[in-house]
């Protein structure tokens, strides 16, 4: 879809003919009103929308350079307008993805729910796409879709947690079978309901909203659990190598970029550590920090 949205405009322009210009104009158009669904149609999709798209347009050229396809890649240096970021940030709050504690509290919660299985691989840090997958479009058409990408077809260790949750969750469909008998729908799908009906991506965020509300959990999209996983992992230590292929990245630049969103009191070990370059200097009731808002 990230690509798609550039296909769709700049598509009918022989390879060779694009320029620069064509870019920048399709940048303007996606921030102005590029919208299609998600939205009102005909406003202006978001700063990482639009980046993600051309992030992806340039990883395309650079590949037409490589081939001798082109002899420039002309998206290279467009970049979104520092001011169109900085009015982004003004206009909304970032939503901050769950910190360590606010997971340890989700699991928890969802312990006893049917769901458990599926939701401990969220915070595995597996987006929708990883698999085969059901989109609802609108409020009618179910769209399904192959893994995002080749780096997505990954095989991954699972922790016992995991495992003994989906063994379960295996389990329970056999009983939901036998008790629905010929109700039962067998269609293959792992993430079904108690008839064997396939899950779609609403049904699932419906669920998992009403289990945050219910617990009193401050409300994240359950894909942000990806940020908090891979938040986690970079904060732990993994090397980049195994981020990437955790992530199901081909460059780790993209899971750093995207998914590695640090808080407040993530680079406390950095503080710590400093403290002790400047550990050995003792300030005067003069020479003190009055400032309020450093945390300690």
């Amino acid at each position: 879809m990230t690509l798609g949205r550039v296909r769709g405009k700049l598509g009918h322009i022989r390879l060779q003919e694009l320029t620069e210009d064509h870019v920048e104009a399709w940048m303007r158009w996606a921030l102005g009103e590029g919208r299609v669904r998600g939205g009102k149609a005909g406003t202006g999709l978001g700063v990482t929308s639009v980046e993600m798209s051309l992030a992806r347009l340039k990883e395309a050229l650079s590949r037409a350079v490589a081939r001798l396809l082109v002899t420039v890649n002309v998206a290279q240096e467009v970049v979104i307008p520092r001011n169109v970021r900085k009015a982004e940030r003004r206009a909304k709050a970032v939503v901050q993805p769950w910190n360590v504690e606010e997971v340890h509290a989700f699991v928890r919660a969802v312990k006893d729910d049917r769901l458990y299985g599926p939701f401990l691989l969220s915070l595995m840090g597996l987006r929708p796409a990883d698999s085969n997958t059901r989109t609802l479009m609108g409020n009618r058409t179910v769209v399904e879709k192959d893994t995002k990408s080749l780096a997505a077809e990954r095989q991954l260790p699972l922790r016992d947690l995991v495992r003994e949750a989906l063994t379960c969750f295996r389990a329970m469909q056999v009983a939901e079978r036998q008790a629905a008998g010929e109700r039962y729908e067998d269609n293959g799908y792992v993430l079904v309901d108690e008839l064997g009906r396939a899950l779609n991506g609403r049904q699932l965020r419906e669920r998992v909203y009403k289990v945050m509300d219910e617990h009193g959990l401050r409300r994240v999209r359950l894909y942000d659990a990806r940020a908090s996983c891979f938040t986690y992992l970079a904060n732990n230590g993994v090397p980049d190598h195994l981020l990437a292929r955790w992530a199901g990245h081909t460059n780790v630049k993209t899971t750093k970029r995207w998914y590695v969103k640090p808080d407040v009191e993530d680079p406390r070990p950095v503080a710590d550590t400093w403290g002790g370059l400047a550990g050995a200097f003792t300030p005067t009731p003069a020479e003190s920090v009055r400032c309020g808002s450093v945390s300690g």
